[in-house]
């Protein structure tokens, strides 16, 4: 159990049999009545966001959730298989607990798996990813029309938005949150 004194960011709460992460939150002391916390809360199954307010002081219960290093090894065909580099265990896991950051997986990266009670609940890639393109139309000089940028294909098979100076067999860093060009990589 932890009271509203002990919030920060990424703590687990269990409310309603379901697992809330803390996103943000602020202690409010109006000039007038009691003191409350605003919080922003992601479910951990769903990622659902909601705002829930708790009067101060109010006890609440947390959930242990394990955050451990592990190695993306391959596809199987249906499920992705990740392994401990502890223990070298291998856990498979469904593409909707993987999320959309599958599109940026590579074959030995490393990445974070959430559980709790040796439930997997989610899995964070590096916030950054360098991949290199496999094909890219070349950009033609002066066309503004698409605001300077063009699609292209990683090595994934996930296409982003480039700019037009990006060839084919250049590396990348890729924010795999949203997918977004960041730069390129000298190699």
């Amino acid at each position: 159990m932890a009271t509203t004194a002990d919030f920060k960011n990424g703590l687990v709460l269990k409310m309603e049999g379901q697992l809330w992460q803390i996103v943000e939150f602020q202690h409010v002391k109006p000039g007038k009545g009691p003191a409350f916390v605003r919080t922003k809360l992601k479910n951990v199954t769903t990622g659902k966001n909601v705002d829930k307010t708790f009067n101060a002081g109010v006890k609440v219960e947390t959930a242990t959730v394990d955050r451990r290093d592990m190695t993306y090894l391959y596809n199987d065909g249906s499920d992705y298989v990740f392994m401990d580099g502890e223990t070298f265990d291998q856990i498979s896991l469904t593409p909707e607990l993987v999320g959309d950051g599958a599109r940026f997986l590579l074959e030995n990266m490393s990445v974070q798996v959430s559980t709790h009670d040796s439930e997997p609940l989610s899995v964070e890639l590096p916030v950054t990813v360098e991949l290199e393109v496999t094909h890219t139309d070349p950009g033609l000089q002066g066309d503004r029309s698409t605001g300077g940028t063009k699609p292209a294909t990683v090595e994934t098979g996930a296409e982003v938005q480039v700019p037009l100076f990006i060839n084919t067999g250049d590396k990348l860093k890729i924010d795999s949150r949203d997918g977004s060009y960041l730069g390129r990589v000298n190699s």
